[in-house]
Order: structure tokens, then sequence, then C-alpha cells
């Protein structure tokens, strides 16, 4: 089994928010940190925003965090709302199984027991799990922004990235 490169780029901009969550993350930041491409890192960025996990802020100042804390974001929830596809084998679905070994296979049962093991092992991490427990070093204070009438200033602060995710 792979993962797609959506839900890795999907924990990677998941995993630089929790290290940088004093500040707001850029796109342009994640793109050249993780040397992503910058049209799919907002598919990835939008999604999330979409389904509550970072907060977006546009603009002048604008960018990303987390909405919920590290601790509250199963790392099983992410990788089931990412991927599209758990059908390890074609007899996992039912309406399209032409395998004629599937009345007396056990195998789908195998991989099956096999895909709740790795989900139970994801659920059983958080984003604060697999994030260094060393802040990010701090960074030359940046202005706070002003949010406008009616909005929240964000203050931001700079900090050098954390070494590559691999």
């Amino acid at each position: 089994m792979r993962l797609s490169e959506y839900t890795d780029y999907t924990l990677r901009v998941l995993m630089y928010c929790a290290v940088h969550s004093q500040r707001l993350v850029t796109v342009g930041e994640l793109a050249e940190h993780h040397g992503l491409s910058k049209n799919h890192l907002m598919k990835v960025v939008n999604d999330l925003a979409r389904r509550g996990l970072i907060e977006t802020t546009r603009g002048r100042g604008g960018g990303l965090r987390l909405l919920k804390p590290p601790e509250a974001i199963r790392i099983g929830d992410v990788v089931r709302a990412s991927e599209t596809d758990f059908r390890l084998v074609e007899c996992f679905e039912p309406l399209t199984n032409a395998c004629t070994l599937s009345p007396s296979c056990r195998l789908r049962l195998l991989f099956q027991s096999g895909l709740q093991a790795f989900f139970a092992e994801l659920d059983g991490a958080t984003l604060a799990d697999i994030v260094s427990a060393q802040p990010a070093p701090p960074g030359p204070p940046v202005p706070p922004v002003d949010a406008g009438p009616g909005r929240r200033a964000v203050i931001r602060l700079a900090a050098a990235p954390p070494p590559p995710l691999r």
C-alpha cells in the first residue's frame, strides 16, 4: 500500500503549521521549504480549511495556521480524509469483484485485518505526537499586521524553517 502524494503534502502542511504555531505560515514558504508546487499546496490548503483543520487569512500579511490544537488532530482521520481508495485488492469492492477465488479465499480477510491494524496505529497518533517537541528557533520580529476594521490583528513572528521532513 502506498499513500498518495496528496496525503503526503497534507501531512507536511499540518506538521509545518504545528511546528510554526506561533505565527502564520504562507503557501509560498511551504512550497519553498518542501520544494513543492504552490498550485498543489493551494489545493491541499483549501481542502484543510474546508475540513476545519486550518484557518486561512488572505491578503498582505496573510497565511495559514492550525485551527485545532495538534493534540486534537488524529493522523488516521487526516489520512482517511485525504486518500480516495483503500481497496487493497480487487475483492474489496463487491460490485466489481471478478476474482474466481473469492468464495474460498481468506486473503481478503487478512488484508482487511491488516488495514484495520494500520488505521488503529494511525488513530493512536496525533499531530502533536509526530512533530518535534522543540519549538522552531525564533527569528527577527515582524511588525504587527493591521487586520482592518472588525477583524483581529495577528502578530507574526519570523522563524527559521525546520529541517526538511522525510
